[in-house]
């Protein structure tokens, strides 16, 4: 028996006393030993389901037995219904969608899988749907990960919980499982190739080896199958299957054999896989027991994962064993031994064993814990190994770290107890030790992307730690935070002046140097560093000793550097003494994160109140710490200004960068504070001087020097703007909570204003400007609604925000955060308002919040004397309009300035009596210079000017000014109120207003006086406008009254109609020239596309034949399962000029190789000329043949040519043909004959051209101008079009004439048109032998082979094509004649009554039988329905063949009274057959089939849920159909079967006509005739494609709230189906559209090497 030897154990253990132990390892091993070479002994071509059943057989159920004592499905059984886990634990495959709950996550790394996601209490709050990159795990159930709902229903411990397991069960446990894990241990860590264990060799040594290929990240899968075709000799298949088995499961066995030929493949794989860049790919030669053990240890590692669970029980066991470290050896414990080994893992070992640690560890807590302690001490190890790794971070043993940090008591415990801070900072830094100079700074110049790209994986881990603040501090976890803090330290220490630059002068610099990895690191640190200020602020204690720390370090870094020399400089009588230096000279970094971090813990001491206790330590040298930020606010001006162009394209970047929202926060933003900093601990005097010095401006404002050189005179002032914008911000930015009491909201709020004030926006587009925290958060959703009101989307475009009238008084022109661009547009904006609400133009800045008490000294740099003397200076130099010394951005910033300075006096002013108010801007303002230059104050430099012309556009600025300068004075004199300029300039507005509104009375008055002589002039045009109107509005039913039929809208019979006649004369829209449209003229033509079409198709699915060399396309299946349609964008061209430039799109295209282009000009294709429309072929233009009826000649006919008698000339003329001679009639002398019309070579050859494309392309063949069926095409195209055309308008319920686009109705009568005259091109015997056949459906009297059941066919093809093909029965030998335009009428109305009776027998018999109703109920019931597509299709079909008027009613959609007199036929069809019965009834006889269904129903694109979420379900259960393993799929959704498709995936590509097609691709073939629309689900896009080579990317129908599409999923918000885009998207299939719009989409965005759309 299979479990003999477990059997033998138990009997064995039975027999003896307890205390005996039988050895169960050798049993275990000596079976292994045993069965396991022999299971996997065929791996070049293993029989996987034979392999699985034989492990299943030999061990599997043996080891269950034996651990359960009875029948183990029994005892699983038991288990499984016992209970669940209140953890879920499912770990994510790649692709997978995981959902997280913005509301109740503790961080952004909680999340859910699909399953718990849709039963727990988040789907209805605001979640996020995001994709797995792989190796995540689902939270269900860990209440630390959750503020509220940890549990969904599945797993909530109410229902069910775990049982435990019985003692004895227990024991077999412990005694059987470290069997199991070690040797699962020992065979993926054994590193022998050609030997195993002495315990598992019981057999001799074969010479069986395999050659084993390994995965790496560095070579392409085509360069592996090239090397594998070149070393093996192998087909591109097999190489194939290979590649894509190594590329999943990390290894392959490529060849078998002995060991000297596995070597010799080995090396020859080798020698072809490397080159110069890459090294060879990595194989080794494995025996073949050894291999078959390797395999065999992981499938006993996937037992082990599903036995465990079953129960915690076992999990338990499983842990214990794992963490046990074997007396008396160094070696550590099973589960760090599999950690410490698994970068050496190949890609499939990884995965099972990290499956294994997931439903082990990760679901017991407490041994969570004992195992994050074991990866913390290996900690160092393993991000080394990783680093030097190539594989990805998803399957590498590092990536679990964020199952462990991120819970908040563990990480707690790892910093107290294993000081896990300080162990991933000092990893760090010795990882970076290659990066650092000879100061200890670090350079990354000639980085390893990918390596520093690895090393971000540490830095990451210090964010997953610090995610959670701690709400108790405990002595321990202070030391340990602080000891983390300064390892912390030393990093940025590192950082603080790296990359130093210095400014070029004279010669460009000849390589840029690389930036992307400091401002990478700078990125990723940016939420770090404001955790650890966050963590700082927890615990004032803890604070003080951080930024004495930071403080320290800092010290450290500014004195260590560069010259002590000093530089003295004077200005107003204040000196200030500081280093020599320059940024324009001297070295200097924009990188200071230490200078950051302390002016971070600077306002949170303020925040805190504890600044106070700053005295403690040592001197606050001020100066020092303000010295490095300004630096580089001074090189920011001085980029700006153009000094460093010299520089290259990098420092500019650094710059963007630097100020950009990702960086913001922790580089600019904090310089400024830095700069506050200093004005509130220095002299305001020095620290103005200190920065006029840095910004080398002191000669500029200390005299005036004319000079010649423009450059230097922008460049100065353009330093001087940048110096007076920084100072604005200094005083006047104060939204940091501890610089001013504000809150995080009223950031936000202020931020968003600002961003509204330069344009409406969308939501995504808001979130993006906008900083996140370490939750990925920007605080936007809670404040938006009370700042802005949000404006739904259209059909096309997204939702936005647009800012409420209320919060344009907080818009302050010179916000810190805009970029140049953003602030003259904002400013332009709000000018532009305020001038259309007949306000002013001024814009001065709202009143900032207060200063808090630590930064209250800053306002004194408003009112200090430099200050005045330099807003004194410019406004003089204004004065004196001395042009290159000042700018009107300069006066703007210095009015911005006196702004602040006096809206801070006036709040002081308010708030405190005016004696103790210090603050005295206005005295300061109106005192006069002490100088000869000074003579004026700044209030009569203001006065002066308002004259100045240049500055016409501040004159409202200035006034509001001196308003406020005003009411200062007031507010300083207390005195009373008097009439004030204020006053003045509001009555000068009220009149200007009151003009304003006389105005437009007066305009209005003209316009409407204007409009009554209109109507007057065109008074007969707007009387019949009204009866018009009023026929529309009376609601009667229209049927019940008679219509007035006018005799000369009717198509058919004798009474027809008169044609259009209109001369025609078409503009060419190459040369411009115009030309009347005549048959001896040369052609013109129309741009058509010819395409193969299933829009109509009733049998969704039906095979199509992909190739018609066999087909016979004169009759259409009544499912019109395909079709060919012809459109038109309707654009006339001569034919010669058409050829022309063909010909040179052509030569155009031979000499642009390397372009791809979109399209294919050996098949024709081309872009329209004017609309860039993709066409296939031109349409030629025919004139129309117009015939007049003689009413006498039609009257002496109608009495003798009945329908009877019609069909015997017919009939006798047909006869006549098949005996190949012609029978006299006569009747036929009265029916006169007329010559057929004779059209130029021109128009031949292009009637050919066009007929030829059709059959080319709707039959999928080669051309060929001889072949008999291009008739037969040219009728079908033309019958099929029109179908598509009536259901488009009745779709859209729209009348049938009159509502064409001009490109519709262009293309229909040049169809129509040209399908009339092809026939002059074919021979007329082919012409009558295809006419034949198709009368055959209707006559049964001709007997012809291979004629359809009259259910067989659709009849309004039978119909086109009969009506065409008629006058080839006029045809005689030597002369070429047509029929009268009598006998026209009479065969059109014969022909379509027979067709009509034919169809109504169609209807009745397929909608009727077996429904037992009465015909006459059915045909009331179903008759409208039924025949009025077909009705109006013949409508069309006649107007544009014969150009008759139709009805006004059709004009306006009323049709079925119109219809019937249009067509000829009688409101009640019953009658028809009552006129011709007994001519009729002979042919009922033969119509006794039941088949299809009538009225055709219309297809729609497939129905899609409300809610995406449901298609990511739908996604998540699809299981590829050819593929066995759960590796990640691209699931697409077919929209117009609803088809769902395994997309880019090997195993789904089929071969079609010896190609390699993608799923898409060979489905498009058949279900959309090569046009096809597809949803990827996964990405939320619409893919849209053509062929095996065309395709494009299209907005998906989903959005979210805001109104946006999310491709990508990437912002991951709720999405809900948007039904005006779906059916956007309706009408691009209907349309035709779908090829237009991938060609426009790949011209707008050609690229050199497209997409491989044949493999989608």
């Amino acid at each position: 028996m299979h479990f003999s030897w477990c059997t033998e154990l138990h009997i064995v253990e039975m027999e003896n006393d307890p205390g005996f132990r039988v050895d169960f390892q050798a049993a275990f091993l000596q079976q292994l030993a045993m069965y396991v070479p022999n299971i996997y002994s065929a791996e070049m071509d293993p029989l996987l389901e034979k392999q699985e059943e034989m492990a299943q057989k030999q061990i599997f159920d043996p080891l269950e037995w034996y651990l359960f004592r009875e029948d183990p499905d029994v005892c699983l059984e038991k288990l499984r219904k016992c209970g669940v886990s209140q953890l879920c634990g499912k770990v994510f495959k790649s692709g997978e969608t995981t959902y997280s709950c913005r509301d109740c996550a503790i961080d952004p790394t909680c999340v859910l899988c699909m399953d718990c996601f849709q039963n727990s209490i988040h789907k209805n709050h605001r979640y996020k749907m995001h994709t797995s990159t792989g190796g995540g795990f689902c939270d269900c159930g860990d209440t630390e990960a959750w503020k509220t709902g940890p549990l969904c229903t599945n797993h909530d411990p109410g229902a069910n919980s775990e049982c435990q397991l019985n003692e004895e069960l227990m024991a077999q446990a412990k005694k059987m499982f470290p069997s199991v894990l070690k040797y699962i241990v020992d065979m993926t860590i054994w590193e022998e190739e050609k030997e195993l264990p002495p315990v598992l060799m019981t057999r001799e040594k074969t010479d069986h080896y395999y050659c084993v290929l390994f995965n790496d990240e560095h070579h392409s899968y085509d360069h592996v199958i090239y090397s594998l075709q070149r070393a093996l000799g192998c087909e591109l298949g097999e190489a194939q299957l290979h590649t894509t088995a190594i590329d999943k499961e990390g290894r392959r066995a490529v060849k078998e054999g002995s060991y000297v030929s596995c070597q010799e493949a080995k090396e020859e794989i080798k020698r072809h896989s490397e080159n110069v860049s890459q090294r060879p790919l990595h194989v080794e030669v494995l025996h073949a027991d050894v291999m078959a053990h390797q395999k065999f240890a992981l499938r006993l590692g996937s037992w082990l994962n599903k036995l465990m669970s079953y129960s915690s029980d076992f999990r338990q066991i499983f842990c214990q064993i794992c963490l046990k470290e074997e007396a008396d050896s160094e070696k550590p414990c099973l589960i760090s031994m599999l950690m410490l080994w698994d970068a050496k893992f190949h890609k499939g070992a990884r995965k099972i064993l990290h499956e294994l640690i997931f439903s082990s560890f990760f679901m017991e807590m407490e041994y969570k814990k004992l195992f994050a302690i074991e990866f913390v001490k290996y900690y160092k190890t393993l991000q080394k190994e990783y680093i030097s790794d190539d594989h990805e971070r998803s399957i590498s043993v590092t990536a679990l770290s964020v199952q462990m940090f991120t819970v908040p008591t563990l990480a707690r415990h790892l910093i107290e107890e294993q000081n896990v801070i300080t162990v991933i900072t000092e990893t760090l830094l010795e990882v970076l030790p290659e990066y650092l100079d000879k100061n200890d700074k670090f350079n990354f110049q000639g980085y390893s992307q990918d390596k520093l790209s690895r090393v971000y994986a540490v830095i990451y881990d210090l964010k997953y730690i610090l995610i959670t603040k701690p709400t108790v501090w405990t002595d321990r976890l202070r030391v340990q935070f602080l000891e983390g803090f300064r390892s912390f330290l030393r990093i940025l220490t590192c950082m603080q002046g790296m990359e130093e630059i210095q400014r070029q002068i004279g010669q460009h610099i000849e390589v840029d140097p690389d930036w992307e990895a400091a401002i990478t690191i700078q990125m990723q640190l940016k939420n770090i560093l404001l955790m650890f200020q966050e963590w700082c602020a927890c615990d004032e204690d803890l604070l003080l000793e951080a930024y004495k720390e930071c403080h320290t370090a800092v010290m450290r870094c500014s004195t260590s550097s560069h010259s002590r020399e000093k530089t003295v400089l004077q200005l107003c009588g204040h000196t200030l003494e500081s280093k020599r230096y320059r940024v324009s000279v001297d070295p200097v970094s924009i990188h200071l994160p230490l200078s950051r971090m302390l002016a971070g813990l600077h306002v949170r001491l303020s925040k805190t109140g504890a600044i106070s206790r700053l005295q403690e330590f040592e001197q606050f040298q001020v100066e020092l710490l303000v010295e490095y930020p300004l630096r580089c606010l001074v090189l920011v001006a001085q980029v700006a200004a153009e000094m460093w162009r010299r520089n290259g394209l990098s420092l500019i970047s650094q710059v963007f960068y630097y100020q950009d929202v990702k960086c913001r926060e922790e580089m600019y933003d904090k310089d400024i504070i830095m700069l506050q900093i200093g004005a509130s601990f220095m002299d305001p005097n020095l620290f103005l001087l200190l920065i006029l010095q840095r910004y080398e401006l002191v000669n500029a404002f200390k005299k005036i020097m004319p000079t010649k050189d423009q450059d230097l005179t922008k460049q100065c002032n353009i330093l001087i703007e940048e110096m007076l914008q920084v100072l604005i911000y200094v005083v006047g930015e104060r939204y940091v909570p501890g610089v001013s009491s504000v809150t995080k909201e009223e950031i936000t709020m202020r931020e968003i204003i600002h961003l509204l004030c330069i344009d409406p926006m969308a939501h995504s587009a808001i979130a993006k400007s906008l900083p996140e925290n370490e939750n990925n958060e920007t605080g936007l959703e809670k404040v938006i609604n009370k700042v802005a009101v949000f404006k739904k989307p259209g059909v096309s475009g997204h939702g936005v925000y647009e800012l409420k009238d209320e919060c344009m008084k907080e818009f302050n022109m010179f916000f810190y955060h805009y970029t140049k661009t953003q602030h003259s547009k904002a400013e332009h904006r709000q000018k532009k308002r305020r001038k259309q609400e007949n306000r002013d133009e001024a814009l001065p800045p709202p009143s900032p919040p207060e200063f808090s008490p630590a930064f209250s000294n800053v306002v004194k740099v408003l009112n200090c004397d430099i200050m005045m003397y330099i807003l004194r200076t410019i406004l003089q130099r204004a004065v004196q309009l001395e042009t290159h010394l000042w700018t009107e951005a300069m006066i703007q910033m210095v009015l911005h300035l006196l702004s602040l300075g006096l809206l801070e006096e006036k709040q002081q002013l308010e708030k405190a009596p005016e004696e103790e108010v210090t603050f005295d801007f206005y005295h300061k303002a109106s005192r006069m210079g002490s100088s000869a230059l000074n003579a004026l104050n700044i209030l009569m430099l203001l006065e002066k000017l308002k004259s100045v012309p240049q500055l016409e556009a501040q004159k409202d600025m200035i006034n509001w000014i001196l308003q406020m300068f005003d009411t200062v004075k007031r507010l300083r004199e207390k005195s009373s109120l008097t009439p004030s300029t204020q006053d003045k300039e509001k009555a000068e507005r009220k009149r200007k207003a009151e003009a304003a509104r006389l105005h437009r009375q007066k305009i209005m008055a003209q316009m409407s006086a204007l409009q009554r002589n209109f109507i007057e002039t065109h008074k007969l045009l707007y009387e019949h406008t009204q009866e018009t109107q009023g026929r529309e509005d009376s609601v009667m039913e229209e049927e019940s009254i008679p219509l007035a039929i006018d005799s000369s809208r009717i198509a058919l019979g004798p009474k027809r109609g008169p044609s259009i006649t209109e001369k025609e004369v078409l503009t060419c829209i190459l040369c411009q020239e115009e030309q009347e449209v005549r048959q001896e003229s040369a052609a013109m033509v129309l741009s058509a596309c010819v395409q193969k079409s299933t829009a109509l198709t009733q049998h969704r699915g039906k095979t199509l034949e992909l190739s018609g060399d066999t087909l016979d396309p004169l009759f259409m299946d009544p499912d019109l399962s395909c079709g060919t349609h012809t459109g038109s964008c309707g654009h006339v061209m001569h034919a010669a000029c058409w050829q022309k430039y063909f010909e040179a799109m052509q030569l155009n295209s031979r000499q642009r190789l390397h372009v791809e282009q979109i399209f294919d000009l050996e098949n024709g294709e081309y872009l329209c000329p004017l609309c860039k429309s993709l066409c296939n072929t031109v349409i030629p233009i025919i004139p129309l043949q117009t015939q007049k009826i003689n009413s006498e000649d039609s009257e002496a006919v109608a009495q003798i040519l009945t329908l009877a008698r019609w069909l015997e000339i017919v009939m006798a003329r047909i006869s006549g043909y098949i005996a190949n001679t012609v029978t006299s009639s006569s009747t036929e002398v009265v029916l006169a004959f007329l010559h057929r019309a004779k059209y130029s070579n021109s128009i031949k050859e292009m009637l050919v051209l066009f007929a030829t494309t059709v059959y080319r392309v709707g039959l999928k063949v080669a051309p060929n101008e001889a072949d008999p069926r291009i008739p037969m095409m040219t009728w079908s195209t033309c019958a099929f079009t029109i179908q598509c055309i009536e259901n488009l308008l009745e779709d859209e319920g729209k009348p049938l004439f009159g509502s064409l686009q001009n490109r519709q109705h262009s293309g229909l009568k040049a169809l129509v048109q040209f399908a009339a005259a092809q026939r002059t091109t074919s021979p007329q015997n082919l012409i009558q032998k295809h006419l034949v056949r198709l009368l055959a459906v209707l006559l049964p009297n001709l007997k012809m082979e291979d004629t359809p059941c009259i259910l067989d066919v659709d009849m309004f093809h039978i119909l086109v094509g009969a009506v065409l093909s008629f006058t080839s029965l006029y045809w005689e030998d030597a002369v070429d004649l047509q029929p009268s335009s009598i006998s026209s009428a009479y065969n059109h109305l014969y022909l379509f009554h027979l067709v009509t009776m034919a169809h109504i027998t169609q209807i009745l018999l397929t909608s009727a039988t077996g429904k037992g109703i009465s015909t006459f109920r059915f045909f009331q019931a179903f008759y409208p329905k039924g025949i009025t597509p077909y009705l109006r299709c013949a409508a069309l079909f006649f107007h544009y063949m014969l150009r008759v008027s139709p009805p006004e009613d059709l004009l306006l959609g009323k049709q079925k009274r119109a219809l019937c007199s249009y067509l000829s036929l009688p409101t009640n069809l019953f009658l028809l057959f009552e006129e011709y019965w007994g001519t009729v009834s002979p042919l009922l006889q033969r119509y006794l089939m039941e088949m299809g269904e009538y009225p055709r129903k219309r297809n729609n694109l497939i129905e899609l849920p409300e809610d995406y979420s449901c298609l990511l379900n739908q996604a998540s259960q699809f299981r590829c159909p050819r593929s066995f393993d759960d590796e990640r799929k691209h699931p697409v959704l077919c929209l117009f079967c609803g088809t769902m498709l395994c997309s880019q995936n090997t195993c789904c590509q089929e071969l079609v006509n010896g190609e390699e097609l993608g799923a898409c691709t060979s489905h498009a073939l058949q279900c959309g005739a090569g046009v096809c629309m597809f949803l990827k689900i996964r990405e939320c896009k619409v893919v849209l494609i053509e062929g095996k080579t065309r395709g494009c990317l299209y907005p998906a129908p989903y959005l979210d709230e805001y109104g946006e599409t999310d491709p990508g999923l990437k912002r991951g918000n709720p999405l809900h189906l948007c039904h005006e885009r779906y059916r956007k998207l309706h009408l691009l299939w209907q349309q035709h559209c779908i090829i237009e719009e991938i060609a426009r989409s790949q011209e707008t965005s050609q690229i050199i090497f497209g997409f491989n759309w044949q493999l989608l």
